[in-house]
């Protein structure tokens, strides 16, 4: 019986200096101090260590650690990046307006969703983060302790993947007005009809047009974006020498080029519009004649802040049908416009066939 306990503790301590060593030189530190470090937490938890396993508690901290990193590093050298960080000023996954300097009425006029306000006596607006939630994934107790870090690395990824497509889509609808205004602009494309669509196809003089509206609106030259989606990329490439030469040259800050002042880049999902030039709500599936949209903005009047991240585990033993590990993540961030005067939305006009 010794002899059995003995050996167990051998092998607890001996996984413990492996799994410490492997999650140190990920994150950077010396894997000799990872093994230390790994097992002191394993004393410090306390109580018995199924041979092979570590507390859930220190693999939550550890994953949870690398996600954070991993979604902060989604939002480089992208249309996101360089935009006004107002996270330091986040309170429990809420953000006081004031702080951040948005006219209120930017919120009145935001329909991308509903967001809870609380409106205060010093006439500041509260307003909570976006909630993230991906769907819940399985690991069995095979998958987990027979390849521990690659299973979790994969399912890290794929979890902050999910995160990152759904903050990004969310942003850029929120960056978008509803519909045609003297302060936020929706114009249509010009250009010569797709024969398959009937949609028509942006040109040089659609693209000045949203510069001539930037500079009507008093924006500064410096800090110009423009977010084409792939049918205005395109169309652009077939028509536009400078454009073709330029696209994605420069891979070190996500931009695919730079015309009558804009950095451009480009993005999958933007917010789709009616023939009527309304924005749709996110997530509704186009119909005949809308199209995504393409839009540029002024960087210091948007402003992006992250809250909280959190993982929720539920260990296998609470699963004894199937022994089944149950994993997900929630994830907190908002970016929306500070003032709506400083953005321009270019949509396809649409010709239906004769």
């Amino acid at each position: 019986m010794k002899m059995n306990r003995l050996l167990a503790l051998t092998m607890a301590v001996l996984f413990n200096c492996i799994t410490g060593s492997i999650f140190a030189a990920v994150l950077g530190f010396s894997p000799v101090a990872g093994a230390l470090d790994m097992n002191c937490i394993a004393t410090m938890v306390g109580g018995e260590v199924a041979p092979g396993a570590l507390r859930a508690g220190v693999y939550k901290e550890i994953w949870t650690g690398e996600l954070v990193k991993y979604l902060r590093r989604g939002l480089e050298a992208t249309w996101l990046d360089g935009i006004p960080d107002a996270s330091s000023i986040v309170d429990n996954d809420v953000i006081h307006l004031v702080e951040v300097g948005v006219d209120p009425e930017v919120l009145v006029n935001n329909t991308t969703y509903p967001i809870p306000l609380q409106a205060l006596d010093d006439k500041d607006i509260s307003i909570q983060l976006d909630k993230f939630q991906t769907k819940v994934t399985p690991i069995t107790d095979d998958e987990l302790y027979a390849i521990s870090y690659d299973k979790m690395s994969r399912v890290k990824e794929s979890h902050g993947n999910a995160i990152n497509d759904a903050k990004f889509a969310k942003a850029a609808h929120a960056l978008c007005a509803k519909q045609n205004a003297a302060k936020t602009p929706v114009l249509k494309t010009t250009g010569e009809r797709d024969a398959a669509t009937g949609r028509l196809k942006m040109t040089k003089t659609d693209l000045l047009s949203m510069k001539r509206q930037m500079d009507a609106l008093k924006v500064p030259a410096a800090g110009r974006r423009l977010v084409l989606c792939s049918d205005h990329i395109n169309d652009l490439l077939e028509i536009e020498q400078t454009f073709r030469e330029q696209y994605n040259i420069n891979r070190n800050d996500g931009t695919v080029g730079r015309l009558y002042g804009f950095d451009i880049y480009e993005y999958a999902s933007n917010p789709l519009y009616t023939q009527a030039g309304v924005k749709k709500d996110l997530g509704k599936a186009a119909e005949t004649g809308e199209f995504q949209c393409s839009f540029a903005f002024y960087t210091n009047r948007v402003f992006k802040a992250t809250g909280s991240t959190k993982m929720y585990w539920s260990a296998a033993e609470n699963d004894p049908e199937y022994q089944r590990n149950k994993i997900n993540f929630r994830h907190r961030f908002i970016c929306m416009p500070k003032k709506a005067d400083a953005g321009v939305v270019m949509t396809s006009g649409y010709k239906a066939e004769a």
